[in-house]
């Protein structure tokens, strides 16, 4: 290659790689689910997770991410897993299986949003004052 040439080049890419930095697209929103059994017995509350973010225009590898913890009815885990959501830094958590994965989500983190799936009164095991507060969103999508 002459050397005419390969300043050229050099010079080419060091105008364009910037303009390919910013033309790429920001990156999806991460949502954590945090199971507190397995993947096989809680299929029903995945579904319903998949079809609600659908529903509000997320569909999962296209828009929207989704990490999965599950905590295979060790109860003991779910502190774990929810820290590693957290240190994940997603857009929100959702909780899933009774209370403790809402529990333990709550002792992970003031600042990520959580919904909780479980049908006990949430005011009386504690995960929230009352039922009133904000709904969470996800970051608008690219």
């Amino acid at each position: 290659m002459k050397r005419r040439e390969f300043i050229a080049l050099v010079g080419g890419l060091a105008v364009s790689s910037p303009l390919a930095v910013r033309a790429q697209p920001s990156a999806m929103p991460v949502v954590g689910f945090l199971g507190s059994g397995s993947p096989d017995d809680q299929k029903n509350l995945t579904a319903a997770t998949r079809q609600g973010l659908n529903e509000a225009g997320y569909v999962e590898g296209q828009n929207v991410t989704i990490e999965y913890r599950w905590a295979e009815g060790r109860y003991d885990r779910l502190p774990a897993l929810a820290a590693e959501l957290v240190n994940r830094q997603v857009a929100l958590i959702i909780a899933a299986g009774g209370s403790d994965p809402g529990r333990a989500a709550r002792a992970a983190t003031s600042t990520i949003p959580i919904v909780f799936i479980t049908a006990a009164d949430p005011v009386k095991t504690g995960l929230v004052a009352s039922l009133i507060g904000p709904r969470p969103t996800l970051p608008a999508s690219a």
